[in-house]
């Protein structure tokens, strides 16, 4: 048995300074749902569990003139249920119902889901898609980035240490915009997926014209991805079938799946190339 010490700071700077203190055999610990299973795997054994659980200003969801902040220590189940995400971003909708169990989700943290980086992680790819910032704060000052640019590998970040993710702020998007994803799973049941896909699309005012895409794109390399060259094919162009068809193609060969316990890479690529064509036209009735 594992034996640490667990100290809950009343504050962002205080639970900094404890960081700083204790080094390298202390750990930052959310909801607890990642960082608990490792423990008692034996793959980390910290002698100090920070808990950010009561951080004032972390467990908040505010939309106000069109942007959206999300406190890293917003619960999964709390995305689900919200009423503003659900109208203004179901994209977010989509992947956070699907993630565990609801007992999970009641405390499984979207702040734990990035930074634990793990490639199948579902809350990243829509965020990435809807374009969000991380707003993150060290022993050095704060900081801001784009999420997507955050990873570096599996498990991976370029948090240094000692620093907390506080927020993510999903800009104004621009009018008659939608987006959907989709985690593919073997089985309608609490599992990994064998690949995720998001699309977000704006349309210009013929509800048909692309202006704006972004594609997401999870488990199909070491970190997640945008299938760029995919996005570039839709962008300035009226949606019809064969276009669509074509962005599939770009973005099952941009993707850099492999084979693993959960799917063979041809299969991953293949359903990219469904995927994305039948997201984009979900993408296209929720922007209507």
């Amino acid at each position: 048995m594992v034996k640490f010490e667990y100290l809950k700071p009343k504050s962002i700077d205080e639970a900094i300074s404890l960081h700083q203190s204790h080094g390298q055999k202390a750990k930052y610990i959310a909801g607890g749902t990642d960082v608990m299973v490792k423990i008692k795997e034996g793959k980390i054994s910290p002698q100090y569990l920070i808990s950010l659980r009561h951080l004032q200003g972390l467990g908040r969801i505010i939309y106000k003139d069109g942007e959206l902040r999300i406190g890293a220590m917003v619960t999964h189940r709390m995305l689900e249920l919200s009423p503003v995400i659900r109208k203004e971003f179901p994209i977010l909708t989509d992947s956070t119902a699907n993630i565990g169990s609801v007992q999970i989700r009641n405390v499984a943290t979207i702040g734990g889901n990035i930074i634990n980086a793990v490639p199948s992680a579902d809350g990243a790819i829509p965020l990435i898609t809807l374009g969000a910032e991380v707003r993150i704060r060290g022993p050095k000052g704060e900081r801001s980035m784009a999420l997507e640019d955050i990873f570096i590998g599996p498990g991976q970040t370029l948090l240094e240490a000692g620093e907390i993710l506080l927020e993510f702020i999903i800009p104004k998007l621009p009018p008659h915009t939608g987006g959907a994803y989709c985690k593919h799973t073997r089985r309608a049941a609490m599992e990994l997926p064998i690949l995720g896909v998001a699309v977000r699309i704006s349309l210009a005012d013929d509800m048909k014209t692309c202006t704006e895409a972004r594609i997401g794109l999870g488990v199909l390399a070491p970190t997640p991805m945008r299938a760029q060259n995919a996005e570039s094919i839709l962008k300035g162009r009226k949606l019809e079938e064969k276009i669509l068809k074509r962005a599939g193609e770009i973005a099952a060969g941009e993707c850099k799946a492999r084979d693993s316990v959960r799917g063979e890479a041809w299969y991953r690529r293949a359903m990219v190339e469904i995927l994305v064509p039948r997201l984009t036209k979900v993408a296209m009735e929720r922007a209507g």
